[in-house]
This record gives C-alpha cells, structure tokens and sequence, in this order.
C-alpha cells in the first residue's frame, strides 16, 4: 500500500483526498489550515473529513520549520500531495517523498500559474479552464504536468460556479491518473512556460469598476468577484453601491456620452465606456441589496453619472 502526506484545504481539497482514500492510499498525516475568523468560510473542510477518516491533522502556521520537516520525514511516505494548500513548500519537504511530490493547480498549465487563477481566467475573459496535477518543484506552478481536465467558462458564469467545475476537474483529472503514479508508470509532460504567465494574489480593493472600460471587461470583473467573494463596487450618488450579477444587453442604445445609471421598466443598466450596456440583476446600494422597482420608489429615473 502506498502511502501520502497530504497538504489540503478548501473544496478541491475536500474532494482530491477523498479520491485518495477511494484508491487506498494511506494517509499517515494531514497538513491544512486553520479557518481565518475574518474570511467567508463558504467551502468544505478538510480536517472534517480527515477526522471521519481517523487521520492525523496538524495546521502549522508554517508547513518549512525544521520541526515539522522533521515530523513527516519521520512517516516515510511514498509521496506528497498538495490540494488547494495555501503556503508555498520548500526543498526541505520536497525532497522528503521517495515517489514525487505533486500538486493540483486550478487552471490549465502553463497558462494562469499563480494565485486565484479561477478569477483570473474569467477577468480575462477566457472560455475554459481546468485542473493539472503536476510536479512540485521549488518554482510554483512550473513542473512537468501528469494530468489535466478542462471544463468551459459559459458566458455569464460566476466565479464561484466556475471553481465548482475547476473542483470536479480536479477530481476526475486525479482518479483517472493516480493508478498509473500508485504503479509507477506514469508518463509526465514538461511545460512549455512561454505558452502562459504568472499572475498574483487579489484585494478587495481591485474590485473596484472603471467604468470607462468596456461592457463586456466590467462584466467579466463583476462575475469574477461576485459573492462569496467581496464583490465589485463603485460610487453612485456619493455613496458606495456593490454590483452583484449582470448581464449584457447589446440591443440597448446609447443614452450619454460617459457612463451612466438608469432605471426604467423596472430594470436597471448601466452604459460603460463604449457605450454598451450592462443590465444590473443584482446590486447593493448605501449597504441595502435593492431591486429595480424599489430603486425607482426610493431615488426615482434620473440618469446619473458612475463612478461619482
């Protein structure tokens, strides 16, 4: 029986050390997080299910200490897996597992190495991405891939329904491959890294809409940070308004010549900076989620400027 310490947390977390313990693989230990009280826990946990399972956890505020390094060579596993783990590993527990160490990436390597590469495939618009296992090396992101699953991006996705097919992805690209790693005939593919680019962590504050881009660029911004993260926000009337969920609406005329706000027939747009217009489903104004009627009852149909 092969044996793997587990680094995980999160949903693909959840679900690729679920497809370990299917496959029979041991697990002597699990490494995760300990959950943030300030972030929205909106996903699974792993320590639940390691505990349903009996396996040791631990949730070291740093995986690299000499200790904890210690601690795992000690268990002598076969290989090292990481799932959605959030610190970077070094050498040191790279070079514990005699099998390899790998990790599943939450894009289609070589293209959106990096952090939150869900988020950043919708912002850039794209129509698919995926799930790749791939080698660990020191380097994120960059080693020799073992298996990869696409999955579409629809047009008006969030990023939230995207991270659910990235999940399934990850699940099904590591069933498929894990019996030829577990048997040691697995067959790896080096990335080619001039066919994709590295790309860094978001803040709140990068939600923040310029509305003198274009439609379709705003809704690609406000699906990929729609709830449960922050949201993308502006300022209408001087006060803060969060922009929810949107949907283009290409048959609508242009009304001004810079972006604006309006409410009629019960709905509300909005016309970016090349004067196409979004529709507004789903947005929050001054703190108060409000529809397009109550909108009208409370602030009336003048056309007002975004962004002020």
């Amino acid at each position: 029986m092969s044996s793997a310490v587990v680094f995980a947390y999160h949903n693909v977390g959840v679900r690729c050390l679920s497809v370990l313990l299917a496959h029979g693989v041991k697990i002597p230990l699990l490494v995760t997080h300990q959950d943030n009280p300030s972030e929205n826990i909106w996903f699974d946990s792993v320590a639940e299910l390691a505990a349903l399972h009996g396996i040791p956890t631990i949730m070291p505020d740093d995986p690299n200490t000499p200790e904890i390094v210690a601690q795992i060579q000690a268990l002598k596993p076969d290989f090292l897996f990481s799932f959605y783990y959030r610190n970077m590993l070094k050498k040191a527990l790279l070079d514990v597992p005699t099998r390899g160490a790998f990790n599943m990436h939450g894009s289609l390597l070589p293209q959106y190495r990096g952090r939150v590469p869900v988020n950043w495939a919708i912002i850039k618009g794209e129509r698919e991405t995926g799930s790749t296992l791939h080698v660990m090396n020191e380097k994120p992101d960059n080693g020799a891939i073992v298996d990869q699953q696409a999955v579409p991006i629809l047009p008006d996705d969030t990023a939230l329904e995207v991270f659910h097919k990235v999940t399934c992805a990850a699940e099904v690209a590591l069933n498929r491959c894990l019996p030829a790693l577990l048997a040691g005939t697995a067959q790896f593919k080096p990335q080619d890294l001039s066919q994709g680019g590295y790309f860094g962590g978001r803040r709140p504050e990068d939600g923040k809409i310029d509305w003198l881009q274009s439609a379709q660029a705003i809704h690609n911004l406000v699906r990929a940070v729609a709830p449960p993260y922050p949201g993308a926000y502006t300022l209408l009337a001087g006060k803060p308004m969060r922009v929810l969920k949107t949907l283009l609406e290409p048959q609508h005329q242009r009304r001004a010549v810079e972006p604006v706000f309006y409410c009629v027939n019960s709905r509300c747009y909005a016309e970016c900076g090349d004067g196409k217009v979004l529709r507004f489903l789903t947005f929050e104004f001054d703190g108060k989620i409000m529809t397009a009627d109550e909108w009208i009852t409370v602030c009336g149909t003048d056309t007002l400027p975004l962004g002020i």
